[in-house]
């Protein structure tokens, strides 16, 4: 009997393993409840930052970060994949009225098969159902950035070399992109955009990676790390040429070791279809994001 092939190179992930978490300002926490948790069907975190001044939202297994204070936008947009557009546009529906006076609004991209959401503040949001991205029934798939053109070639070599982040040079949304692998069924994308480039206001991701020292210490050597957080965590922003050392992006990364403390912390995520009318005992949480037959 023949042996079968497989093309194991495809099951490859790289130093980063996991894309955890985006970090931005919100203006009002109960704006950012009625969006997150009500309108795109998330779960507020039950066990973290659970006061009044920031909250963690779950989805699958990624969050968001929402402290106050002045609003932050990524430069770009957020993938996101939620159980079903059907039900999405039923929940953004529902917060409609109580988010009029803001930035919020979402129409619906046939063509595309995507929900693309503006949330109060005017981050972005391109909403997938699952499916779309491998295994994944709900979560994070992708941040893309929007950077100038020319540098997405610079950007993805930074993150091979330095990173030790597989990645390539392609079309992401008609546009050439630097598309860098950030986890299983996770990406980070740089994506060329004609124009000025908006100005970098703080915002953060967070990454775990396999190999913590070496990509430490290849940043020490050109002066880009820019925190020294904790034996577990550094943090870095510029992104540049590798040979000129021009600036080619802005973005702070946490990146931390998977010895940091919270590295496989289960996420509670309720599921958002469940309603009083129609509730179905044992579908509250975590059954809800296995695949059909699991």
């Amino acid at each position: 009997m023949a042996a079968r092939k497989f093309n194991r190179a495809q099951e490859d992930v790289g130093n980063i393993v996991g894309l955890e978490h985006m970090n931005v300002l919100i203006g009002d926490q109960i704006k950012a409840t009625l969006f997150y948790v009500k309108g795109l069907g998330f779960t507020r975190d039950p066990y973290m930052m659970t006061s009044v001044d920031n909250m963690w939202i779950n989805l699958g297994r990624s969050q968001f970060h929402l402290p106050t204070g002045k609003p932050q936008v990524l430069r770009g947009r957020t993938g996101l994949v939620v159980s079903s557009h059907e039900k999405l546009l039923e929940r953004l529906k529902s917060v409609r009225q109580d988010l009029s006076g803001t930035k919020f609004k979402y129409a619906t991209d046939k063509k595309r098969k995507v929900v693309d959401v503006v949330c109060p503040w005017g981050n972005r949001f391109r909403c997938h159902e699952a499916g779309a991205f491998g295994k994944m029934r709900v979560g994070m798939p992708y941040i893309q950035f929007d950077v100038r053109t020319g540098t997405a070639a610079g950007i993805a070599r930074f993150y091979k070399e330095m990173l030790g982040a597989p990645g390539h040079v392609g079309k992401w949304d008609g546009a050439k992109a630097a598309i860098v692998q950030a986890g299983t069924d996770q990406s980070l994308v740089f994506r060329e955009k004609r124009g000025p480039e908006a100005k970098f206001d703080g915002h953060h991701i967070q990454i775990y990676i396999v190999d913590f020292s070496g990509p430490y210490n290849r940043l020490m050597e050109r002066g880009l790390v820019s925190e020294e957080s904790n034996q577990y965590q550094y943090r870095f922003v510029d992104i540049t040429d590798l040979d000129s050392g021009e600036l080619l992006f802005k973005i702070d990364h946490e990146v931390r070791a998977l010895s940091h403390p919270m590295y496989g912390r289960p996420f509670v995520n309720r599921n958002p279809d469940q309603h009083i009318r129609r509730f179905v005992d044992g579908y509250e949480t975590t059954p809800w994001l296995q695949p059909a037959g699991a």
